[in-house]
């Protein structure tokens, strides 16, 4: 079986997890937890970072931190893994879809129309004509290690008073340069939440991070993300807080796996360049290219195919070969939770939900597991078409 994603553990892993045993520190407390925010914000080149016990419950803090109220409006993709939409009800707001371009990321475009000819800038607050119910934050989720257009977005965001939640739960290595400086993943916005589960370009085995600008903001959703201790000895809570702390033993994997992201990036980096050379001869599928203006990380490989082309029927032919294969989530907008929430303009998410494969994209994947995996998608592609194939097949 060559699976899809699974983590690589060949570094101080267990070293470090032992430390944290011997030294009987192995809950929400501990120096493996404070080493690695630490880290991870010198990595992004951020002031701080907290540790949190998922992608999710960073996402949830944030949007306390942002503000958003009950029965507000939230924009967020529908082309997107629906953990980073539940939150949003989570606050007992509501979305409004996206639709993505063709990085598989938040249509910027799109939604610029959609702020201009949907909405009203009232006293420095948007208000959405139909529900006459006010917008107040974008959550932009970065997409299998590509970026969002974040410059644009966050111009939009300012003009019109919407405070930026970066999901970069994929996207934790992924950079721009401006004027020369790195410009990472979740330093855009003015939150930003990282993942570790397991199928993570970095794993914890659960567990995420979350950043703010604001010094302040950051500190108190440490806080909301201990309980909201006031006094520890005598157990005095001022405001409603929750569970969401990282444990120390899932932080002695995380500083281990930080110290291997750049190998990891430049493996994955490697070996999609390998696929995509090996796929170039195949007209019924292409391998999604990154934005041409920014470092991705490499996440995940995405396969288009063809219209004609059955996904479903490639996902169950690779599977049943031993390979490791999935189609991208089904739209949020068409959830049962969601199909009362309103969507704007969505096009393109059909078009790509409906024609995309993830492939094997492990940093532990070798080139002869490549070469196999490109074999096995070949003779699918022979089958599936009855023999009517392009002469350049076995070039």
């Amino acid at each position: 079986m060559i699976p899809l994603s699974v983590p690589n553990l060949k570094g101080n892993e267990i070293n470090y997890v032992t430390n944290a045993l011997v030294a009987e520190w192995v809950s929400t407390g501990g120096a493996y937890i404070n080493q690695f925010e630490k880290d991870l914000a010198d990595y992004v080149l951020t002031h701080s970072a907290v540790a949190v016990s998922s992608g999710t419950s960073g996402l949830h803090l944030a949007l306390l931190e942002a503000g958003v109220s009950a029965h507000e409006h939230v924009i967020v993709p529908t082309l997107t893994f629906i953990a980073a939409v539940n939150p949003i009800k989570y606050v007992n707001a509501h979305p409004i879809f996206m639709d993505c371009d063709d990085s598989l990321c938040l249509d910027v475009a799109k939604l610029e129309k959609f702020l201009k000819t949907e909405c009203d800038f009232i006293n420095n607050q948007l208000i959405f004509r139909e529900t006459s119910r006010p917008i107040t934050a974008i959550i932009a989720v970065h997409i299998f290690g590509n970026l969002v257009d974040m410059l644009s977005l966050m111009t939009l965001a300012r003009k019109f008073n919407l405070q930026v939640i970066e999901d970069s739960t994929e996207a934790l290595g992924s950079y721009m340069l401006i004027d020369g400086a790195k410009k990472f993943a979740g330093t855009f916005g003015d939150f930003g939440v990282f993942s570790f589960n397991g199928n993570k370009i970095i794993t914890t085995g659960g567990g995420g991070m979350v950043l703010a600008k604001d010094k302040e903001k950051l500190s108190h959703i440490k806080y909301l993300s201990t309980q909201a201790k006031d006094d520890e000895l005598n157990y005095i809570h001022n405001e409603i807080g929750y569970n969401y702390r990282m444990t120390n033993v899932q932080a002695a994997i995380g500083v281990a796996q930080l110290e291997q992201i750049e190998k990891f990036v430049e493996i994955k980096k490697n070996n999609y360049h390998l696929y995509k050379q090996l796929l170039a001869t195949l007209d019924e599928v292409t391998l999604l290219d990154f934005r041409e203006d920014i470092r991705p990380n490499y996440w995940f490989y995405s396969l288009a195919f063809q219209e004609r082309i059955d996904v479903a029927r490639i996902i169950t032919a690779l599977n049943s070969q031993g390979i490791g294969s999935r189609p991208v989530w089904g739209l949020i907008h068409e959830q049962k939770p969601y199909k009362n929430d309103y969507s704007f303009e969505i096009e393109k998410a059909y078009k790509y939900v409906s024609s995309i494969v993830n492939i094997p994209c492990s940093s532990n994947l070798t080139d002869k597991e490549i070469r196999y995996v490109v074999s096995v998608i070949k003779e699918i592609l022979f089958n599936e078409t009855n023999g009517q194939r392009i002469k350049r097949l076995n070039n």
